[in-house]
């Protein structure tokens, strides 16, 4: 990865989490790591969607809708996943 597409979490944290069709699924509250190696795991949603909350997506301990930082696909003013990866 290039030094250009390296973002701080501050930068990805409260972004509106958007598909590449549009469809708004929350905003991005934390954000799950593996400590050994630093490669994100998950996006924690917070104020999720009704059309989020119908997936049947994977949740934490405390119930928070999880997406997999893998389906990310862009990163400016909202963040754009792929929903076929999610689902």
């Amino acid at each position: 990865m290039a030094d250009d597409d390296k973002k701080f979490a501050k930068q990805i944290l409260s972004k509106t989490v958007v598909s590449k069709t549009g469809k708004k699924f929350g905003e991005v509250g934390d954000l799950v790591f593996e400590t050994r190696s630093g490669e994100l795991i998950h996006l924690v949603l917070t104020n999720p969607t009704s059309y989020t909350e119908k997936l049947e997506l994977e949740k934490d301990k405390e119930g928070n809708l999880l997406i997999p930082f893998s389906s990310v696909i862009a990163v400016g003013d909202f963040l754009v996943i792929s929903e076929e990866d999610i689902i």
